[in-house]
């Protein structure tokens, strides 16, 4: 029994790793390399599945309980997240269309910087001075990396960064709206009501800012039906990266999970080199170093924060 368990867990984690890891080289390849430079609607794609899936994985399947939402407050809270949630999305989508992956993922690592400052901001949350020292490095090693990528761009480099920001706001916000004992979503369930919502933010900016993009698609699917089958992969795996997160969450320790996580950007960026081989630098990855260890050190120094009296 308890090698099955053992066996589980590591098929969980390979999924994990495999629809995290697949879904951010799948959207490189199709807003970079095939040339479908439409962001906003494949978000779009990915947020329809979600909103599928996840209703198909919690009411049909019954994968976890239903949670509903109790108040007009709470759903005024959901929708703000959801905005902020699907800005991140698009953002990082956006930013892929002029950055390499590699690059992507250590502009992203910065991300406990901007939640360390959100919730100083927000939540007036001090963290010991040994934790912010921490920072230092992770910042750091995301200035010497841009300073030596041979792939840089301003403006992919600017909207890497927001939507980082964007991704690390929705964490801390997500803490201080939903706090209420009745107003707590688990994130299968926070999915559900999040994605139908998005959806409805970005078809407005879908017809605004990709006009035609739907006509252009099937075009595209006449002269190559693979793009259909691109979209549909893509969209499915973008519910499998929230699925399995929640998975790995439950059936993981937290110190498990921080090791993984912290593993999983650096598979990331060597599958993406090996596939994609845009040119790295010395400069460059030991930027990148610098930002993983320095998210090693913070994670290691709020865990040991938390553990005192």
């Amino acid at each position: 029994m308890k090698g099955s368990g053992r066996w589980f867990t590591i098929g969980l984690v390979t999924s994990w790793y495999s629809s995290n890891i697949g879904v951010l080289l799948l959207n490189k390849y199709l807003l970079s390399n095939y040339g479908f430079k439409y962001p906003i609607f494949l978000t779009m794609c990915h947020m329809m599945a979600c909103s599928l899936l996840s209703y198909v994985a919690i009411a049909w399947m019954k994968m976890v309980p239903l949670q509903t939402i109790r108040s007009r407050a709470q759903f005024l809270k959901i929708s703000c997240l959801s905005l902020v949630f699907c800005s991140s999305v698009v953002g990082g989508n956006v930013s892929l269309r002029y950055l390499p992956v590699s690059f992507n993922q250590a502009v992203g690592a910065t991300t406990p910087f901007f939640t360390a400052v959100f919730a100083y901001l927000m939540k007036e949350k001090r963290e010991s001075w040994i934790t912010y020292l921490t920072l230092i490095p992770v910042v750091t090693g995301v200035i010497i990396a841009s300073g030596g990528e041979p792939s840089f761009h301003m403006f992919g480099f600017i909207i890497c960064i927001s939507a980082t920001a964007a991704r690390a706001f929705k964490s801390v916000l997500q803490g201080k709206l939903l706090t209420a004992e009745g107003e707590k979503l688990n994130s299968m369930n926070l999915l559900l009501y999040m994605a139908p919502i998005a959806v409805a933010f970005l078809i407005p900016a879908t017809l605004i800012m990709e006009e035609n993009v739907v006509a252009i698609t099937l075009a595209l699917a006449r002269d190559d039906i693979k793009i259909i089958w691109y979209l549909l992969i893509n969209s499915a795996m973008a519910f499998l990266v929230n699925l399995t997160n929640f998975l790995v969450t439950k059936h993981t320790s937290a110190l498990t999970l921080q090791v993984l996580g912290n593993a999983k950007g650096a598979v990331a960026v060597v599958i993406s080199i090996l596939i994609f081989r845009n040119p790295v630098s010395v400069t460059g990855m030991l930027g990148y170093i610098l930002t993983v260890i320095g998210v090693i050190l913070y994670s290691e120094s709020k865990k040991r924060n938390k553990g005192e009296p």
